[in-house]
């Protein structure tokens, strides 16, 4: 299976999908933290993330379930192969030498075996939005760029004024 790459916000929408795995547009909406986005919003990237075969659908009446096809540990292995190839030259060691160099992790932790029996796989955690605000509020942003504008448009005035 190829894996797509994901905007940032898509990739922000994605943690929440991959923690619900199977799931109404209700369930999203729901679920979404405050700010909450626009239900056509959200619709339109389920429908980019079916297109980039993240999610699948299954009609359900007049709605549709969503299912998440790419599951979390394949997409994170994909960025981290991603990182390697372009910043690395292809060589875990060298991003191995510098997560040790940088005290990301011990070099106990970097002599250990690589995969330990015992541990579980990471699971996408409580999801964190903070690239999308801007997708997900445009009026707020559309707010503070009309507040900028006027309060330059007072100062002109002003100035105007003074001149005179």
């Amino acid at each position: 299976m190829k894996i797509n790459h994901l905007t940032p916000a898509e990739e922000n929408l994605m943690r929440l999908l991959w923690k619900l795995h199977s799931f109404y547009l209700k369930d999203v909406m729901e679920q979404h933290p405050e700010p909450k986005p626009h239900q056509n919003t959200v619709s339109t990237y389920l429908k980019i993330l079916i297109e980039k075969g993240y999610l699948s659908t299954q009609k359900e009446g007049r709605i549709f379930r969503y299912t998440a096809t790419v599951p979390f540990e394949d997409y994170r292995t994909f960025l981290l192969k991603e990182l390697i190839r372009h910043f690395f030259n292809d060589s875990g060691d060298e991003l191995l030498g510098l997560l040790t160099t940088e005290q990301m992790i011990s070099k106990q932790d970097a002599d250990k075996p690589v995969r330990d029996p015992n541990r579980k796989p990471a699971v996408a955690g409580k999801p964190e939005f903070e690239y999308a605000e801007e997708i997900l509020n445009p009026k707020k942003e559309k707010i503070k760029k009309q507040e900028k504008e006027k309060a330059k448009d007072k100062d002109k005035k002003k100035k105007k004024k003074k001149e005179k």
